[in-house]
C-alpha cells in the first residue's frame, strides 16, 4: 500500500513537469510573455518537489543535489528576463548549480576506469563549445564562459565516474541532457535567437532535472 501511495504522490509532479513545460514551450513560440512567468517558475517548482518527495533530505548525495536542484531554479527564473544582467545572474546561478552536481556526484564511489572514459567525450564537448563560441564572446563573457565550460566539464567526468552505482543511468543521463541544453541557451545568447533553440533545448533541460531529481531515491534511507 505505501508503494502504491508513493507512486500516486510521484505522478503529481510528474504531471506538473509536462503540462507546465507544455505551456512554457507554447508560450516562448507564441511570446506570451504572462505564459512564460507563470509556467517557468511551476516547472522548475516539478523537479524540486519531485526531489524532495523521493527523499532528497535523507543522503548527503540528495540534499547536495537539491541544493544543485534550487540554484538551477534560480537560474531560471533570472533568464525569464531579457537583459544581460539578467543573463549574467542565471549564468553564475546555473554555474554554482553544476557546482553542486559535482560535489552530489562525489559522494559517491568514483571508479578510475569510468572517470578516464568519461573524460574524453566531456573532453570534446569542452573543446568543441569553446571554439565554437570564441568568436561570439565580449567583454566578461570571454572569460565567464569558458570558466563555464570548464565547471560543465567536471561535472560530467564525476556524473560518468560513477557508473556502476544505483541509479547510474538516471544521473549520467540528467548530466549530459543538462549540458546539452545549455548549448541552446548559448547559442541564443551569443549565435542565433531562432525559435528552435527553446524549442529542443526547453524540453531537454526540464527533462534532464527532473532525471537527476528522481536519482536521489536511490540514496534515500
Amino acid at each position: 500500500m505505501a508503494e502504491i501511495n508513493t507512486t500516486t504522490f510521484i505522478i503529481a509532479p510528474v504531471l506538473l513537469a509536462l503540462v507546465s513545460v507544455t505551456g512554457l514551450m507554447a508560450s516562448d513560440y507564441h511570446d506570451i510573455l504572462p505564459g512564460r512567468f507563470v509556467c517557468k517558475p511551476l516547472a522548475s517548482l516539478a523537479f524540486i518537489w519531485l526531489a524532495l518527495l523521493l527523499g532528497a533530505m535523507d543522503s548527503s548525495y540528495g540534499q547536495l543535489l537539491l541544493v544543485g536542484l534550487l540554484l538551477a531554479a534560480a537560474g531560471d527564473i533570472f533568464l525569464m528576463f531579457e537583459s544581460n544582467a539578467a543573463f549574467m545572474s542565471g549564468l553564475v546561478a546555473f554555474l554554482c548549480g553544476h557546482v553542486l552536481y559535482a560535489l552530489a556526484f562525489l559522494q559517491l564511489p568514483q571508479h578510475a576506469s569510468a572517470l578516464a572514459i568519461s573524460l574524453v567525450p566531456a573532453l570534446t564537448l569542452l573543446i568543441g563549445t569553446h571554439f565554437w563560441l570564441r568568436k561570439h564572446l565580449l567583454g566578461p563573457m570571454r572569460f565567464a564562459v569558458p570558466a563555464y565550460i570548464f565547471v560543465i566539464g567536471t561535472m560530467l567526468v564525476l556524473a560518468g565516474g560513477s557508473w556502476g552505482q544505483p541509479g547510474t543511468w538516471l544521473i549520467i543521463t540528467g548530466a549530459w541532457g543538462f549540458a546539452i541544453s545549455d548549448l541552446f541557451v548559448a547559442r541564443r545568447q551569443f549565435v542565433s535567437t531562432d525559435p528552435w533553440n527553446k524549442l529542443l533545448g526547453t524540453p531537454l533541460y526540464f527533462g534532464s532535472q527532473m532525471l537527476l531529481a528522481a536519482s536521489v531515491a536511490f540514496y534515500a534511507a
